[in-house]
């Protein structure tokens, strides 16, 4: 490809912002030409903007240091600088949809890591491996936004990376009922120890609004595409309880899994070591080429040896055995920040490119 779409990156300052420029750092397609943050940042360089709170482990990309930071709510002036944006603002929910839509009716493109559409009928919501159709509801979207490149897509939340691809994997063997325990890092709330001592040594059984999600959003991921909204689907049930642990990054599952036809414990591993989707078959640039592994080993997955496992992209499941209640439980680990946040919307943003919604302007 010989020119890269322009990017810019809404909210670039925060640690999602933070991990996206990291990750589009020598992007083959993408190039971050475009950050924008709240008014008390605009005007200063993103290295002055962002002075000591890097929390990345990679040092700050050269290219990025010297970039002015742009006013996210001068939004005419940030979208005619860039092809398309990623969305990482924080904000509340009814702000946080009022100016991704204004970014979309801008003709510009918002490929959003916020869960203020997740719900939004006509917008897509996708694992890139599972649902990849879903974009074709934008066709929908754009005609209620009077655009005619413009839109917003997102993707889900990170607690349901570590267990929703696993059951897309087994949909054939009809999962019925699910019980999901999920152990999720401090950066899921855009912490460090640093910013979080009260973390060091201690769980904090609540995260606010994260059961909620971790029910229903794979629901909505293995829903269908009806009269222009995703209506989402009915099974399996699923029943999450969420837990804050001293962990940087990586949100662990532990699941119990209730099976319609009862599958062997071989069956169930070998469809997830085959599991693939568009984003291998395309070899989009950021997707892993094993998206799921098995490890055989009673003590994994585990953070410290697993997490980074295809560049943070893939996902890695355990201690798949039967259960004396439920049929079958296995422990799933996933990055949060990087497949569960960021990597997840860069995927989804290769994707779009591959399908043809996202083009130079």
């Amino acid at each position: 490809m010989s020119e890269k779409l322009k990017v810019g990156i809404l909210g670039g300052t925060g640690m999602v912002g933070q991990r996206f420029i990291s990750l589009l750092e020598n992007h083959p397609w993408f190039e971050v030409t475009t950050i924008a943050a709240s008014p008390r940042s605009a005007g200063k360089s993103y290295e002055e903007a962002v002075g000591g709170r890097w929390k990345m482990t990679s040092p700050m990309p050269e290219a990025v240091k010297k970039i002015t930071v742009m006013n996210v709510n001068e939004v005419e002036k940030v979208a005619a600088k860039v092809d398309f944006v990623f969305s990482a603002v924080d904000m509340t929910k009814e702000e946080i949809k009022k100016i991704e839509e204004e970014y979309a009716k801008t003709e510009t493109p918002v490929v959003s890591n916020n869960s203020a559409h997740r719900w939004t009928p006509d917008v897509p919501m996708v694992v890139p491996e599972i649902n990849p159709e879903h974009m074709q509801v934008i066709e929908f979207q754009k005609k209620r936004l009077g655009t005619t490149r413009g839109f917003v897509a997102v993707k889900p939340n990170c607690s349901i990376q570590s267990y929703a691809p696993v059951l897309t994997a087994w949909k054939e063997f009809e999962p019925t009922e699910v019980v999901a325990t999920t152990y999720q890092a401090i950066s899921g709330a855009g912490k460090t120890f640093k910013d979080w001592p009260e973390m060091v040594g201690n769980i904090i059984p609540y995260i606010g609004g994260e059961e909620e999600k971790s029910e229903k959003e794979p629901l909505r991921i293995w829903g269908k595409l009806e009269n222009g909204v995703i209506v989402p689907a009915v099974s399996p049930v699923i029943t999450c309880q969420c837990v804050r642990v001293p962990v940087l990054n990586g949100h662990t599952a532990a699941v119990f899994v209730k099976f319609n036809k009862k599958p062997t414990k071989e069956q169930l591993i070998e469809k997830l070591v085959n599991f693939k989707g568009v984003p291998q078959e395309l070899e989009l640039p950021s997707a892993p080429k094993q998206f799921i592994q098995y490890l055989e080993e009673d003590n994994r997955p585990q953070v410290s040896m697993d997490v980074d496992y295809e560049k943070g992209m893939g996902i890695s499941v355990g201690r798949l055995r039967e259960d004396t209640v439920y049929d079958w439980k296995f422990i799933g680990l996933s990055h949060n920040t990087v497949r569960g946040a960021a990597g997840g919307a860069v995927l989804c943003a290769e994707l779009l490119k591959a399908q043809g919604y996202i083009t130079k302007k």
